[in-house]
This record gives structure tokens, sequence and C-alpha cells, in this order.
């Protein structure tokens, strides 16, 4: 009995190419999914979903993948970076049925997971505000010489109340923090605006979930940098030796177009997506 199950025929050449050569990788180390799972920290069910292309792989799965198999991720990389593009390029066509649109997930009568997501960080929002307003109302009809009145929440907290599972933090609270530890890349994230530098390819990145926005660079070469900046506040990443992309911290936006970055490579090159 073959190990993996056939790629789905609607699946666009360069993610069914990606997805093979990560079921190469795994066969020639000799891994199960379970061993992969637990090597490289992302669970059973996202491999699977991986490995038999109904989800893109993340970056930061990718490069744990080439870790535990002993492989450089350069290549495993970039065949991620098109078959990404070829990904948001179908779901962005106008064209497209629910028959040739790529499987994310299991046939199921919930939604899919992002706006299954989404559904239940507006239930969070809800409830949140309910509570505040009932705790107003019962501090405030004494005129306030009983109890001081609940304060609301700061913005700057960024607590994660409410957020989809993984999700922790949103708007200023994931401002100065890494995208991938705070559960904001994966099926959340979308390449807003992109453009070429030199060799590399740099990105504005953006999650409406946690209401941010970061820079990325590939196809990088140590010292290039590269800088995100929105209402004032800028982060800043650099490639190290052995890698071959870098991506900035996280500033809080509003939206996707509120968000510039821009790359200085050693070579002399620099430019903006924006």
């Amino acid at each position: 009995m073959a190990r993996w199950k056939a790629l789905p025929e609607e699946l666009d050449p360069e993610t069914a190419e990606f997805t093979r050569r990560m079921r190469e990788l795994v066969d020639e180390a000799g891994l199960s999914v379970a061993t992969l799972a637990d090597r490289t920290g992302y669970g059973r069910t996202s491999w699977d979903r991986y490995l038999n292309g109904r989800l893109l792989a993340p970056v930061g799965a990718v490069v744990a993948l080439a870790e535990v198999t002993g492989t450089s991720p350069d290549h495993l990389t970039t065949l991620r970076e098109l078959a990404e593009r070829a990904w948001s390029q179908a779901e962005s066509r106008p064209d497209r049925t629910t028959a040739d649109a790529p499987p994310v997930a299991p046939p199921s009568a919930e939604p899919p997971a992002g706006r299954r997501r989404v559904l239940l960080f507006l239930a969070g929002a809800v409830a949140v505000l309910l509570v505040l307003g009932t705790v107003f109302l019962l501090t405030g009809r004494d005129g306030g010489e009983s109890a001081p009145q609940a304060k609301s929440p700061s913005p700057s907290a960024g607590g994660a109340a409410g957020l989809p599972p993984g999700v922790r933090c949103v708007g200023i609270g994931c401002t100065g923090k890494d995208a991938e530890t705070m559960g904001c890349g994966g099926e959340l994230v979308t390449t807003a605006r992109s453009t070429t530098v030199g060799a590399t390819t740099l990105e504005v990145r953006y999650s409406r979930t946690c209401g941010a926005a970061w820079g990325r660079i590939t196809g990088a070469a140590p010292g290039d940098r590269v800088r995100v900046t929105a209402d004032g506040e800028s982060e800043r990443g650099e490639a190290v030796a052995g890698e071959t992309y870098t991506y900035t911290p996280m500033v809080a936006v509003g939206r996707a177009g509120e968000a510039e970055a821009c790359a200085t490579l050693t070579s002399g090159r620099a430019g903006c997506a924006k």
C-alpha cells in the first residue's frame, strides 16, 4: 500500500512540486508523520495537511523540516515561495469555483478554518464588550462613591482574549514581536505587496487577524537588511550566514496599506515595497 495519498488533481504545479519534495525528504530520512511532528514542533494533523497538499506549510515548518532531515533550507524555501504565489493567484481568480479550489481541510459542515477563527475572534470581542458594559452599569449607579469604574483594557496590552487558537497578540500588542512565535503566520498571513531588489524578493507581510504587518526578504545574502515602518513605528531584520531569508518583527497596522517595507543589500542596492 502506498504511503502517500495522491495529490489533488486541481493542485497547481508549483504547489504539487513543493509538496512532493517535502515527501521525498521525509521518506529519505525514514521519518513517520508522528516523529516529524515531535521533532519540528508542528502538529501531526498540520503535517498531514502539508504533505497531502491541503494546506501550504508555513516558512517555520519548512525550515524545521530541513533541519530535522539534515538538508539546506534554501531550495525548499524557494519552492515554497513559488508555491505560495501560485496558491495566492489561484485564490484570487475571479472565475474560481469551489470545485477547482485546492482543498484546505476535509469536507465538513463547519466553516473554513480561517472564517471560523474570525468568527471566534468576533464572538470573543463581543463578550468582552458585554462584560465591560455590565461593570460600568453596576459601578456607575451609585454616583461613583462605592467602587471605581472598571477601566477598559489598554490597547497596548495586546492580550489574547477572544483570539483564534494559537494567536497570542493583536494590534499594538504585536509590535516588536515575532510573527511565527505569536501565531500570526501560516494561514493568517498574506503578501500585501512585493517587489524585487537586486536578487532578493521584498514583501510586506500582513495578518488581518493580528492587526499587524512585517517585512521579509528572500534570496538574501548575509548582511542584507529589511525594515518595516507603519505609523511612526519601525522594526528591522538582518540575514545571517547560512540563511537566505529574514523578516522583521511586527508593527501594528489597521490595514495592509499602512505598512512600508524597505531592503538595503550589501551589494549597495536598495528599494521599497509600498
